[in-house]
């Protein structure tokens, strides 16, 4: 089948479950596509047992993409500058303390939490996996998403400043756990004997420092030529190319392309950027544009994460592994996340409870799925996809229906209350 077939198909598919959740389901986007789509395939694989030849080219269509790098080299840059347009300058400045020691320490701590416990678990469930890849699924388990977490966010109603930090530690997380991941891969294929501290710390220097500077320099120059003209479909255009041209350029240079379009996405994005290089009816279609944009590729993305599940190698203990690894992924991002929150509670006035609606809303999805995929089948590829789709789904579907509640249970009060200063 070639691939606008396929476009096609995804497209439809997209706007088909998009259309029964909004007139029939009536969840959150983000997690109404995830429910219909796992539906559909779980309809679909017990059909397939049935009669095979119902599903057999459905299987076929799915083989044909390669999950991995729609995500990871389409729509991922997309979806990162939408959702950094659309951020609270303001707020993250205030908040970019602490933001930048979640998205940085956090990772770093979870990835050798998570790794160091799955492989004693693994170890105990007959799966003997070396430490290394168990430090790999730390590393791709340990981002939370940003596409899932805006999605979801956007109708919880949380405090503007809760919602600031778990927002723009998710958009930065996301470039730093994919930097934190390619590293610990390039040592798990090279091998330690064979890689330097000194290559390792330059990886990750010259992919992150690199991608936040590539992105500040795309988001100076879309400034600068949006400020010089005053056409709304011109200026939409500038803002795509510095998109597709700024993540294709940082992939040539080893940069971070996901931490360059956020940085691109927050300068474009920012109150005083819009007001001196937009006019209102600019604005207002820069904004439609990526809203619309956004809708459309989030829900390909998740048609594509339910429907990969016909595909899969289920398998009892990698489902056990799994389900174990849940309780052992979120204490492990409440320990991460609880250093930076006790060093910064003086200084920045946190809202009540926040480790731990940061640690349920922080939500698993699409970029740890691609990650799973990139692995070799020698760092024991099978069983880390089905213990990471797991821990998506848990997510996804439970943490997401559930995180508005939480967070009115645990915030009390606090929501009458005007929690716009962060600055006592």
């Amino acid at each position: 089948m070639d691939l606008f077939a396929i476009i096609t198909i995804l497209v439809v598919v997209s706007a088909a479950f998009a259309y029964i959740n909004e007139r029939f389901v009536k969840l959150p986007y983000t997690i109404g596509a995830m429910v219909i789509t796992i539906l559909m395939s779980m309809i679909l694989t017990i059909s397939g047992w049935i009669e095979p030849s119902l599903t057999n080219p459905l299987k076929d269509l799915i083989s044909q993409i390669d999950f991995s790098k729609v995500l990871l080299e389409i729509l991922l840059s997309f979806l990162l500058f939408a959702g950094a347009l659309h951020t609270n300058f303001d707020q993250l400045k205030v908040q970019r303390g602490p933001i930048l020691a979640f998205a940085t320490f956090g990772v770093l701590v979870s990835t050798f939490l998570i790794g160091g416990i799955m492989y004693f678990i693994l170890g105990m469930l007959g799966l003997d996996i070396a430490f290394i890849y168990c430090l790999l699924f730390g590393a791709l388990i340990s981002p939370t998403d940003p596409i899932a977490v805006l999605g979801i966010l956007k109708k919880v109603g949380v405090p503007k400043k809760l919602e600031t930090k778990i927002v723009g530690e998710s958009l930065f997380n996301d470039g730093v756990g994919v930097v934190v991941f390619l590293t610990i891969f390039a040592i798990a294929e090279k091998g330690l004997a064979n890689i330097t501290f000194g290559e390792i710390g330059l990886l990750l220097l010259e992919e992150v420092l690199g991608g936040i500077a590539l992105g500040a320099l795309l988001g100076y120059i879309a400034f600068k030529l949006m400020k010089s003209i005053d056409d709304y479909s011109v200026e939409v255009l500038i803002t795509i190319a510095i998109v597709m041209g700024g993540y294709l350029l940082a992939q040539k240079l080893h940069f971070s392309g996901p931490l360059a379009v956020v940085v691109a996405g927050l300068i474009v994005g920012h109150d005083t950027v819009r007001d001196t290089s937009m006019s209102e009816i600019t604005e207002l279609y820069v904004d439609k544009f990526w809203e619309t944009w956004d809708a459309l590729l989030n829900g390909i993305l998740f048609v594509l994460i339910g429907l990969e599940i016909l595909i899969l190698p289920f398998e009892k203990s990698y489902i056990i592994a799994g389900l174990i690894a849940i309780p052992i992924i979120l204490i492990a991002r409440w320990i991460a996340l609880g250093i930076p929150i006790v060093i910064y509670k003086k200084k920045l006035n946190f809202v009540p409870n926040t480790g731990f609606m940061m640690t349920w809303g922080g939500l698993r999805g699409g970029i740890s799925i691609a990650l799973a995929l990139t692995l070799t089948e020698d760092m024991h590829k099978d069983p880390f996809i089905i213990i990471t789709y797991v821990v998506v789904i848990f997510s996804i579907v439970v943490q997401g229906l559930t995180i508005g509640k939480v967070t009115n249970a645990l915030l009390g009060d606090y929501k009458d209350l005007d929690p716009s200063d962060d600055n006592h």
